[in-house]
C-alpha cells in the first residue's frame, strides 16, 4: 500500500468535492484526510487529499482532468521525505534549529547539503555529518558567484532551497531557476520593515511587537507569498540589539514551521498569497 497526496487547484464549481472523492473511490483509494478551501473573491477552489491504496497515477489524473473545470491544476505526490539544500552566511540559529529538528525526527527531511559564502558554519554542519560547501563571493561578481552556487545546488537535485539567514540578494535569474522552491526567513513581520536592518527600523519606529516571516522568494525583495509568521511583544526598554536577540527565537521557529508545512504539501500558492492547511 502506498500513501500519496492529491493537490487540486481549480476554478470553483458546484460538486467538486463529490467529483474528486468519487474518483478516488472508483480507484479504490482510501481517503485518510481531506481539507478544502474556496477563495470566493477569486472564485478558486483548493483541496488537499491524503490517499492510501494501490495507485495508477496516469489513469487517476486522466479521470480528474475529465471531471475538473478548464484551467484546473492537479498533482499527485508521494507522501514522505523531501530533499533540501540550505544556504547560509554566518548566523547559526536558523540552521542549527533545522539541523537539530531533522536529527531528532521533528522535521521529516533529508538535508542534502549546506552551502555558505563563508565557512563560519562548517563546523556546526559537520557535527551532523552533513556536507558543507564554501562558495566564496570574494573576487567574483554577483552573476559569477550565483552560477557557482547554482552548480553546487544542482549537483544535489533538491526539492527546495532554504535561505537560513543567507544575507545576499538573489538575482531574477537565480530565482527563475527554482520557481516556488526557494524559502526565505525575513527578520520582520512583513510587509513592515522590508530590506536591511529591520530591527533598527522597528526600534526607530517604537514598535510594540516584533516578528518574523517565512515566504517564497520572488523577484520582488521580501514580497513573495507568505507561508508563516509569528510575533512577540517588546516595549520601550528594548534596544535595537535586544530586539534582534529576542527576534532570533521567532525567526528559527517560523522558518522551521514553514518548512514543515511546505514539506508536507500543505501550502498552495494563490497569486501573491498562500492557502495553508494546518
Amino acid at each position: 500500500m502506498e500513501k500519496k497526496i492529491l493537490l487540486t487547484d481549480c476554478p470553483d464549481a458546484k460538486g467538486l468535492i463529490a467529483k474528486i472523492t468519487n474518483i478516488c473511490y472508483k480507484h479504490q483509494l482510501n481517503i485518510i484526510k481531506n481539507d478544502e478551501y474556496v477563495d470566493y473573491d477569486a472564485s478558486r477552489f483548493f483541496m488537499r487529499t491524503e490517499l492510501e491504496g494501490r495507485f495508477n497515477d496516469e489513469t487517476l489524473l486522466a479521470d480528474l482532468d475529465d471531471a475538473l473545470p478548464t484551467g484546473a491544476k492537479r498533482r499527485l505526490v508521494k507522501a514522505g521525505k523531501k530533499r533540501i539544500v540550505i544556504l547560509v552566511t554566518k548566523e547559526a540559529h536558523c540552521l542549527g534549529d533545522i539541523l537539530m529538528k531533522s536529527y531528532a525526527g521533528a522535521i521529516d527531511v533529508e538535508i542534502a547539503a549546506v552551502i555558505g559564502n563563508y565557512d563560519a558554519l562548517a563546523e556546526l554542519t559537520g557535527k551532523f555529518n552533513i556536507p558543507f560547501h564554501t562558495v566564496s563571493h570574494d573576487g567574483l561578481d554577483r552573476a559569477e558567484h550565483e552560477l557557482a552556487v547554482r552548480k553546487m545546488i544542482d549537483s544535489y537535485d533538491p526539492d527546495y532551497v532554504i535561505l537560513a539567514k543567507y544575507m545576499r540578494v538573489l538575482t531574477p535569474e537565480f530565482v527563475a531557476a527554482y520557481p516556488r522552491q526557494i524559502i526565505n526567513i525575513h527578520h520582520s513581520f512583513l510587509p513592515a520593515f522590508i530590506g536591511a536592518r529591520p530591527y533598527l527600523q522597528a526600534f526607530n519606529r517604537g514598535v510594540k511587537i516584533i516578528g518574523a516571516t517565512a515566504h517564497f522568494v520572488t523577484d520582488d525583495l521580501d514580497e513573495g507569498p507568505i507561508i508563516e509568521q509569528d510575533v512577540i511583544h517588546v516595549d520601550h526598554t528594548f534596544t535595537a540589539d535586544a530586539m534582534a536577540k529576542a527576534g532570533r527565537d521567532v525567526e528559527k521557529s517560523v522558518l522551521s514551521h514553514a518548512l514543515e508545512l511546505v514539506l508536507n504539501e500543505r501550502v498552495f500558492v494563490n497569486g501573491n498569497k498562500t492557502v495553508v492547511f494546518k
